[in-house]
């Protein structure tokens, strides 16, 4: 069945079928004018949004309805996580051509349900119109986090370790093997593909960075631009060992394979929805007793000696580093 055939208000009904996961914290959710939410008292309230565009953000010939649907709650569960939150409520706008069949959208859906279940997040609204130019859809989250575990990345201070979780890269050599085609046959471009196509928000570990934290922010552009970013809103220097930023056997086989410094992916390549912060060295002390269940890696330092970021070498040269990410308007 084609979409024209159901019908806006058809497909809504179709659609709003398990998307409250928490309702303790609805009073109304889809079917109405608005959502009609319960707020936790004496929490602030967080709130990121979130667009992606066919063609610029996503590639229907390399990723499936339902990882498209997962991925896009995702990336702005991985907002909040980076504030030190935990996400509450969505809501989700769709642009879709009329003669898109109807289980695309089911499994759309199915990915962004399968996201909200693991994370205790309601889908509670949205609105559907018509695209004359393939599919468009912007996810709002909302979220709540405890005052006094807000995190900014304007409070980096001199003297602070500069860190990350997990490893860097991943989805970019991902992305590259999507775009070669025929990535199947790579064993070890698997976890990169899925890095890329399925990413994994650290909601859990940025509640307990929080507690430990100057300063958070998530890996969305690269670590060039996110810690370019960190510098900035803090007015401070960065500067990166490339030697300890955390890279997978899979990225620097990629590397070898596609050409590229493996480093580069790291850099440049963002998506990858890590936590890159900043910690005063007895708290990290504590951090790592604290129970996280991500692989902590200390990359750097901040520091008053320099202004934006600066990658030094195993040789001991020093670059600047500028932030490379994504420009829409480039």
């Amino acid at each position: 069945m084609k979409l024209k055939q159901l019908g806006e208000f058809g497909l809504i009904d179709l659609l709003k079928e398990n998307t409250i996961v928490d309702p303790a914290s609805v009073v109304v959710g889809i079917g109405d004018d608005a959502a009609v939410l319960l707020p936790t008292p004496r929490q602030l309230q967080l709130l990121t949004t979130d667009m992606l565009v066919e063609a610029i953000h996503f590639d229907l010939k390399t990723t499936t309805p339902w990882q498209l649907g997962y991925k896009a709650v995702a990336v702005n569960l991985s907002d909040i996580a980076a504030m030190g939150g935990v996400p509450k409520h969505i809501v989700i706008s769709l642009a879709i051509p009329q003669d898109l069949p109807v289980e695309f959208i089911v499994q759309l859906y199915e990915g962004m349900k399968e996201i909200c279940r693991q994370f205790q997040v309601n889908i509670v609204g949205g609105d559907t119109v018509a695209s004359p130019h393939g599919v468009v859809m912007n996810v709002a989250v909302t979220g709540e986090v405890d005052p006094t575990r807000l995190q900014r990345r304007s409070g980096a201070k001199p003297g602070d370790l500069v860190v990350v979780t997990g490893v860097l890269g991943n989805s970019a050599a991902g992305l590259d093997f999507l775009t070669r085609g025929n990535w199947e046959e790579f064993e070890y471009a698997w976890p990169l593909v899925t890095s890329h196509l399925t990413p994994q928000p650290l909601v859990k570990a940025g509640q307990i960075i929080a507690g430990f934290a100057t300063s958070m922010d998530d890996i969305s552009d690269g670590l060039a631009s996110e810690a370019n970013e960190i510098a900035k809103a803090s007015a401070v220097g960065v500067r990166l060992l490339a030697d300890s930023v955390p890279l997978s056997a899979e990225v620097q086989e990629a590397g070898t394979f596609f050409g590229k410094p493996a480093l580069d992916y790291a850099l440049y390549g963002g998506e990858d929805y890590q936590l890159l912060f900043t910690v005063e060295p007895e708290q990290y002390r504590l951090l790592t007793l604290a129970g996280i269940d991500q692989k902590l890696t200390v990359i750097g330092e901040v520091t008053s000696e320099c202004t934006g970021v600066e990658l030094v070498q195993p040789s001991g040269q020093i670059t600047a580093l500028a932030a490379r990410g994504y420009n829409h308007f480039v």
